[in-house]
């Protein structure tokens, strides 16, 4: 069994979604999630690849790096996409797109 990396729980890896490469146009995979019972505002977490380690948090309000280490270039391609795709990003974690599919159906890749 995987286990989470410290600071991150199973729960937390249950609601996160992870979106590939190929479906955002960025050269890592993003997670995405609701907020659930979260005490801190909207973030989403990258990685190098689908597995559930090694994540690099980012906070979106501002955008910054609160975990780990990303590149300058890779945080602004993120930032790009972050504000291509705000409104879903805002809503799956409001909870006014319930649905993860839906949130999924509405991202909008940088390719």
């Amino acid at each position: 069994m995987t286990h989470p990396q410290p600071g991150l729980e199973e729960d937390d890896l249950f609601l996160m979604a992870n979106l590939s490469p190929a479906r955002t146009g960025l050269p890592f995979v993003v997670w995405i999630s609701p907020r659930g019972n979260a005490q801190h505002d909207i973030r989403v977490k990258v990685s190098r690849g689908p597995a559930a380690h090694n994540f690099v948090t980012v906070a979106l309000r501002p955008l910054r790096v609160i975990g780990g280490e990303l590149s300058a270039q890779d945080l602004e391609l993120l930032r790009r996409w972050v504000e291509l795709n705000w409104d879903v990003l805002r809503g799956y974690w409001d909870g006014s797109i319930q649905y993860t599919e839906d949130a999924i159906a509405q991202l909008r890749s940088i390719a």
